[in-house]
């Protein structure tokens, strides 16, 4: 008799399988796909990364914030003011962007995290609307209206267009590569168990000896992080920057929201899944105007009706599979019988 305890199923397996061979087919796209492609890719690598972090900060965490939006535009005006006031190469300012974003939530956090439930996420909200209103004063980056990226730190990053989407392509690719390793290497860890411990309650885990409060300020920072580098990327490709469309919550939380909740919140799978639901509805609807924003809305009321844990809990449920498994199973072999249990 032999005992082997991981994470990988036979469903995991060749899930994995399949996002590597996928991995390699979208690393190549530059050589099939033509400039819209590329474009329309890199926007669901966008919103994927950001419907990730978002997903860890409340289907883990148990933080609900409707204020991402402040991190996404900070991402932002930190590239085109490094860039545009410091000569920072651009793709330099988008990592410099993180870590400045990050150093900027620890006396955020500790503003916001003295309030609880929805008084946190109306907290959040205003903190993102004070940034846009900081945004909107700053002069030197085109004030209420906003600035471009001059044409000589563009044309120093790539020769020519093709080029410079080329590489807008692979770096938003390798971004949410990188930010959903990092989120699975997480929860993975006794940091994770940690992690959703607090999310199903907060006296309990006290109890066990987690520190709450130190455990979601660390989370909320990392999702810091990571929301501005995807924020710098965004407006990196766009070449263009304003309060009003860096701080969009229409754009960068509420579709996030909606993204996370009909993919499936405290999944792993679920942004992902959400992401290419929200864009083949918005591929397919878009040219309908305001009845565009209304079938967003009758679709996600449909899903939360239909099911509560959004598609790919369903399909959990129903099936098993989990492309990234978080709970460790232990196999006994017998012989050619097995039996194996959730541990």
């Amino acid at each position: 008799m032999s005992i082997r305890v991981g994470f990988a199923s036979r469903s995991s397996r060749i899930g994995m399988a399949a996002s590597a061979v996928a991995l390699v087919v979208l690393a190549a796209a530059p050589f099939w796909g033509g400039r819209d492609d590329l474009q329309l890719l890199s926007q669901i690598y966008t919103y994927v990364a950001l419907a990730s972090l978002w997903n860890l900060l409340a289907g883990y965490a148990g933080l609900v914030s409707v204020g991402q939006q402040a991190y996404v535009g900070l991402g932002a005006y930190l590239l085109f003011g490094f860039a545009i006031l410091g000569g920072v190469p651009p793709l330099w300012s988008i990592p410099l962007a993180g870590v400045i974003a990050a150093l900027t939530a620890i006396p955020v956090a500790a503003l916001v995290f003295r309030l609880r439930g929805h008084y946190f996420a109306i907290g959040t909200w205003i903190i993102a609307e004070v940034f846009r209103l900081i945004a909107s004063q700053v002069s030197v980056l085109g004030g209420g209206s906003g600035t471009s990226l001059p044409a000589h730190i563009v044309l120093a990053i790539a020769s020519t267009r093709q080029l410079r989407d080329f590489l807008v392509y692979w770096i938003a690719l390798a971004l949410v590569v990188v930010i959903l390793a990092l989120i699975v290497l997480l929860l993975r860890s006794r940091y994770g168990l940690a992690l959703k411990a607090i999310r199903d309650s907060e006296l309990a885990a006290a109890c066990n000896g987690i520190d709450v409060q130190r455990t979601k300020v660390l989370v909320y920072i990392f999702t810091a992080f990571g929301t501005a580098m995807v924020g710098a990327l965004i407006f990196f490709q766009r070449l263009r920057v304003s309060p009003d469309s860096a701080f969009s919550v229409n754009d960068w939380t509420a579709f996030v929201i909606f993204i996370t909740v009909i993919g499936g919140i405290g999944r792993i799978e679920g942004p992902i899944i959400g992401t290419v639901v929200f864009f083949a509805l918005r591929q397919t609807l878009a040219d309908l105007g305001t009845i565009y924003l209304l079938m967003l809305g009758a679709v996600a009321i449909v899903v939360m009706l239909a099911a509560p844990k959004g598609i790919w809990g369903l399909i959990v449920e129903r099936f098993g599979w989990q492309i990234f498994p978080l709970e460790r199973t232990v196999v006994r072999d017998t012989g050619s019988a097995g039996a194996a249990k959730r541990a």
